[in-house]
């Protein structure tokens, strides 16, 4: 579990994939924060395209998928602050389509267009403003974060609910949480993320 305890430009994971040239996404993840300002989930940056792939939670409702600086927002969604939450995105070059799941509800498809993207620069903690860097600090994730798996294909729906219910997911091929080769900048902590059952 990667935690970011506080408010800054200089925090975040840098994420080397497997892969460098996608037609296709698939990125899930859990997160947990109080933030109720704008911040970037996932960014994902190509040296044409600053956001290129990216997660984005506006101050407003909904949540916003770039793709090739295009974006769509995905409404309606009760994301409260402080609660664990699951994350599942997908899109595909050749229909240009796109989808959200959160805690296992699905939202429509939308399309936001974008041919492949390659040589990416992958980062949690922060947005990329130009590639591999340009943070800034009011767009900055405070909170934590784990089992980030990202995939060259969009995922089933079948495939997406193990993730969700945590149940013998296909890892990542891309990003694979289990076998993730990350560097941390700054004041990042990486720890174990444990859960009990407590009976009495």
């Amino acid at each position: 579990m990667f935690t970011f305890p506080q408010e800054t430009n200089t925090a975040y994971v840098k994420l080397t994939p497997k892969i460098v040239d996608f037609g296709a996404i698939t990125v899930c993840l859990r997160t947990i924060t109080d933030l109720n300002r704008n911040y970037a989930l996932f960014s994902l940056s190509a040296t044409s395209s600053h956001n290129a792939f990216l997660i984005f939670k506006p101050t407003t409702d909904g949540i916003k998928i770039y793709v090739h600086d295009q974006a769509e927002t995905f409404g309606g969604e009760d994301y409260k602050v402080n609660t664990w939450h699951s994350i599942c995105s997908t899109w595909d070059s050749v229909t240009g389509v796109a989808q959200l799941w959160l805690d296992n509800k699905p939202f429509i498809r939308k399309y936001v267009g974008g041919a492949r993207i390659t040589m990416p620069s992958i980062i949690i903690g922060q947005e990329q403003d130009s590639h591999g860097g340009g943070f800034d600090k009011t767009q900055s994730f405070v909170g934590m974060m784990s089992d980030v798996h990202m995939w060259d294909y969009t995922l089933s729906t079948c495939e997406i609910q193990k993730y969700m219910l945590d149940r013998n997911l296909t890892p990542g091929n891309v990003l694979n949480w289990k076998a993730l080769d990350y560097k941390t900048y700054g004041r990042v902590l990486t720890e174990q993320k444990t859960t009990c059952s407590c009976t009495e």
